[in-house]
């Protein structure tokens, strides 16, 4: 496929509606267990409902992208995530908020599955890395901003009750439901950009079917992709696991409203995550993805030992310290690992994304074990597993195309021009 820009420009918008929907349940969790007088253990069903969709998805999202192509995918995603939505707000119950997370969560999967490689295609394999790293950015723009508004909602709730038409279409005492109103709003939107942008479907024949689900099965046998599915689930469970626990943290060890301030301290998180993606685009095109993977991966470390043990005055510093050092992760992972196989990326990327499920069980674990020590600071140590793991991940990744360095690009012109 040649190089389309407008499609590259259609899918970071994506990851812009993904990320804003994904990552809203961290700051109103605390908001959850209120609501629906839950513990943490409990609560972090919430998220299970959501990523278990990727275990169970991802991999039939790989083959309807073959057989329906992207297009389609993508707009039966988001009609299912609107559908999802507006079933959340209309019957806010636990059982049906659980079934309408997991429509919401299929409806990623679909979507995760369907742009990353199209990302590849219509922006290059070499210029992948970045353009990964610039969906990142879009993600962690959405990542940002979705806890301020909601925490704007909160205040105008409090300061003019009853004026706001998106709190008018929610009960009282659920005001986070009005950013499922929102999201529903923003699919409709993608609903329309997608079905005007032009998208071509290669031709698939009878046999294609049953090729790619021989394939799916052959990949599953591959250690390279096995080793790279594990690095996907630790590091969704790393990032939402951080990123679920920040307010309540915050108000359980520095007494902090979870709303307010903890909403905006899972904001910097994202924010800083959305920095680090700058800074990582100018890295990758200097060093070594592997390299920066290491480094970025030691940083994380540092960060969280912070975070959990600190005064209030550098954990505030801290928290979106993680997030500044995880941003690069997910980026490079999915680069180095359709970049260490020779075909079948689309079947890839399906496995891949099916990784995604880790961020189902980092909430449910850190909560059964903060009650079970009675220690959510101790429980969150736990996430140093997934974060080591990540960091292996630079020293055995063997990618059969190595990211496009400035470096690299001045010797195969060194070398052109010696031939």
């Amino acid at each position: 496929m040649k190089k389309n820009y407008l499609i590259v420009l259609m899918v970071l918008s994506t990851f812009f509606v993904i990320s804003f929907i994904t990552n809203l349940l961290a700051p109103i969790f605390p908001a959850l267990i209120q609501s629906y007088d839950i513990g943490l253990t409990l609560a972090g069903f919430f998220s299970f409902a959501f990523f278990i969709a990727y275990g169970v998805m991802s991999i039939p999202a790989g083959l309807l992208v073959q057989s329906l192509g992207e297009k389609k995918v993508m707009l039966i995603a988001f009609s299912l995530a609107l559908f999802g939505s507006v079933l959340f707000v209309s019957m806010p119950v636990f059982a049906v908020a659980m079934l309408a997370l997991f429509l919401i969560g299929t409806s990623m999967a679909l979507l995760q599955v369907a742009i990353n490689p199209l990302l590849r295609a219509s922006g290059g394999s070499k210029h992948f890395a970045v353009f990964s790293v610039a969906a990142q950015l879009m993600f962690g723009g959405a990542a940002t901003l979705s806890p301020l508004v909601y925490s704007a909602l909160v205040k105008a709730d409090a300061h003019a009750q009853g004026q706001n038409w998106l709190l008018q279409l929610v009960p009282a005492d659920m005001t986070w439901l009005s950013m499922y109103v929102l999201f529903a709003l923003l699919c409709v939107v993608m609903l329309v950009v997608i079905s005007v942008v032009p998208m071509k479907k290669k031709a698939q024949a009878q046999s294609s079917q049953q090729n790619s689900i021989r394939q799916s099965l052959q990949l599953f046998k591959d250690p390279t992709v096995i080793k790279f599915f594990f690095a996907i689930v630790a590091y969704v469970a790393l990032e939402q696991g951080v990123a679920n626990s920040i307010s309540v943290f915050l108000q359980t060890y520095h007494q902090l409203d979870p709303n307010t301030q903890g909403a905006q301290v899972v904001s910097q998180f994202w924010l800083s995550l959305t920095l680090g993606c700058l800074l990582g685009i100018i890295l990758l095109k200097l060093f070594d993805a592997k390299h920066v993977l290491l480094a970025f991966s030691v940083g994380a470390v540092i960060s969280l030992l912070t975070a959990l043990f600190a005064g209030t005055s550098l954990v505030l510093w801290a928290f979106p310290a993680v997030g500044f050092f995880l941003s690069i992760m997910w980026s490079v992972i999915f680069s180095l690992a359709l970049n260490s196989v020779a075909k079948g990326h689309g079947t890839v990327s399906g496995i891949l994304c099916t990784g995604i499920v880790g961020g189902a069980f980092a909430s449910p674990i850190v909560g059964a074990m903060s009650e079970l020590t009675g220690s959510l600071q101790l429980s969150l140590l736990l996430l140093l597993i997934p974060l080591g793991y990540i960091l292996s991940v630079g020293i055995w990744a063997k990618p059969l195309i190595a990211n496009h360095t400035f470096k690299r690009n001045s010797q195969t012109a060194t070398l052109a021009e010696s031939n």
